[in-house]
């Protein structure tokens, strides 16, 4: 039950850095100059643009290391 609980931190973890990294990149696109009429909508397009991007990312990259991880029993 501990590794359940470590593991669920762990992509706790995953997702919130990812996120933050996609945050961090759309927002030097600077997308809320495109959307001069509507600066609160681009604001919240960002942050669900990173929330998306962030969290493909994140899932891709935790199944992409438990995958690596049953190769394990391709050999056995």
């Amino acid at each position: 039950m501990k590794l359940i609980g470590i593991q669920g931190i762990l992509t706790i973890i995953s997702h919130l850095f990812f996120i933050a990294l996609a945050f961090w990149a759309i927002a030097g696109l600077h997308i809320e100059r495109l959307m001069t009429f509507y600066p609160r909508q681009s604001r919240v397009l960002i942050v669900m643009l990173a929330v998306a991007i962030g969290f493909g990312c994140s899932s891709f990259f935790l199944d992409f290391i438990n995958n690596v991880r049953n190769l394990g029993y391709l050999v056995r």
